[in-house]
């Protein structure tokens, strides 16, 4: 357990890793939960990573896979966690059988995200008049949930024509999720909405340049430099120099597959 990273530091880095390291790799099986107020988050971490055997090497992983059995992940952002797991033979699927869900059917619910797996819709023609091919391969879904996202909807609609274009520009930009491609058009249904309503008032149109199309690229993890302890668990001193040591890294994610 001492090298492997679990805990995220931020809900970009969290989401990233499900979506760039986890879920492409077969870990739809999931459990997730909160850790309760006054509980050390960092005990539940080494109850669940311990009992499930999470902490693996590649190595082993594959080994693992060859002999039929599933494989786990665990991740963590602040108080809420998940854990995942391939097809395969392993306990958790017993032990975790009433709680346990597949991200084919129901995404993982985190900070107003939705993440899912889906089979694809046509893959892309190579001329005009190619016969439309079905992708039959699994694709990783980020989409704004959907409660979220009629809320969003219908707060823009409400303020459309009581806010300059310079301050629905900015809202729209500092909208809180990574612009993954269904969350873009789901940006892009909002802001058609507000500009239905501008034109019926005869106000200007906002631009569709105001909204973000390309994602930041985050570290998921703290680094790791007392194998294991978080920055908040150890001394000023030491997060400054952790500190140090992200800001010279590469910007690249991180995560066993």
């Amino acid at each position: 357990m001492s090298i492997y990273r679990h805990s995220t530091c931020s809900v970009e880095g969290f989401v990233q890793q499900l979506v760039s390291n986890y879920l492409p790799h077969g870990f739809w099986f999931y459990v997730s939960g909160v850790v309760p107020e006054g509980k050390d988050p960092m005990l539940v971490d080494r109850k669940l990573i311990l009992k499930y055997g999470v902490d693996k090497s590649r190595q082993a992983r594959a080994r693992r896979k060859q002999a039929g059995f599933a494989n786990l992940h665990y991740l963590r952002f602040e108080r809420y966690w998940v854990l995942l797991a391939t097809h395969g033979a392993h306990e958790f699927f017993e032990l975790e059988a009433r709680n346990m869900r597949d991200a084919r059917r129901v995404g993982i619910q985190f900070q107003g995200y939705s993440i899912g797996v889906k089979r694809g819709g046509f893959v892309r023609k190579n001329a005009p008049g190619d016969p439309p091919v079905r992708d039959g391969k699994y694709r990783v879904r980020v989409q704004i949930a959907a409660k979220r996202y009629r809320e969003m909807k219908a707060y823009f609609v409400d303020i459309a024509t009581h806010r300059s274009v310079e301050s629905l520009a900015f809202e729209l930009y500092k909208v809180p999720f990574e612009p993954y491609a269904p969350v873009r058009q789901q940006m892009l249904n909002i802001l058609r909405l507000v500009n239905r309503a501008r034109k019926e008032a005869g106000y200007e149109l906002i631009p569709p340049t105001v909204l973000r199309y390309r994602r930041r690229i985050v570290k998921p993890f703290y680094p790791a430099i007392d194998r294991g302890r978080l920055p908040q668990d150890r001394s000023p001193e030491a997060n400054s120099q952790e500190a140090a040591i992200a800001d010279s890294e590469p910007n690249v994610a991180m995560g066993d597959k």
